[in-house]
């Protein structure tokens, strides 16, 4: 494995809008002759990530079906094929990087689930990851842990048995993660060919990322801000 050097910040929900405070903040009070008809809104902690800040608040395991439940997604007006998902429960064997493995243990990482994509051209894969932390702070650490000029702690691209992503893995990569509460978001994302990117294709790179991540993730995770529970 190989990765170049890309740097998030570690508080990055998403490449297009941030789930501000604003967001989760406590529903409206209905008003006396409501009250009675209204269903029962859970009440978001205060904060930018609601009541996914912390497992306690959002206790609930990830599901492969939550997070990567279609095959197919688009994003932007492009289209990824996924072609294969894992669940691993122990988190340490989803990521290269010893500062990064004792960061996920250290921080009672519960799982970390990872998918893998193609985009339409089959020019470009990648591999999205979701780690399950006991806190924001944690998570953070995590995401501190990957990042640095030396990129030598990263997601571990998962491979698939198809034609095109079976090369995950092999040569230089758009790498990096964010936080979004107690979960980091991490990617690998790479030319089929593995060839080291240009500045040009870098951003091709990024797109394909960050548009995966809001075409699977995000959304599940700005839920769980909301609520709590699974979508």
């Amino acid at each position: 494995y190989s990765a170049s050097v890309m740097t998030f910040s570690s508080d990055h929900l998403s490449p297009t809008k941030e789930l501000n405070s604003d967001s989760v903040t406590s529903p409206g009070t209905a008003s006396p002759a409501q009250t009675s008809s209204a269903p029962v809104v859970p009440q978001p902690p205060g904060g930018k990530f609601g009541f996914a800040a912390a497992r306690k608040t959002d206790p609930y395991a990830l599901t492969l079906n939550e997070l990567f439940g279609r095959k197919k997604v688009s994003y932007g007006g492009r289209s990824y094929l996924m072609t294969v998902r894992r669940m691993d429960k122990k988190c340490k064997d989803a990521v290269v990087g010893d500062k990064l493995q004792k960061a996920l243990t250290a921080g009672k990482c519960t799982q970390l689930l990872r998918a893998s994509f193609r985009d339409a051209s089959g020019k470009i894969i990648g591999t999205v990851g979701v780690a399950n932390l006991k806190t924001s702070a944690a998570a953070a650490k995590v995401v501190s842990a990957g990042a640095g000029k030396s990129r030598k702690e990263y997601l571990k691209a998962l491979p698939g048995k198809d034609k095109v992503t079976k090369s995950l893995g092999s040569g230089e990569a758009f790498a990096g993660g964010w936080r979004h509460g107690h979960y980091a978001v991490m990617v690998w994302f790479q030319f089929k060919d593995g060839h080291l990117p240009k500045k040009s294709e870098v951003k091709q790179l990024n797109r394909a990322a960050f548009g995966t991540v809001d075409a699977t993730v995000t959304p599940a995770l700005e839920s769980r801000s909301l609520t709590g529970k699974r979508p």
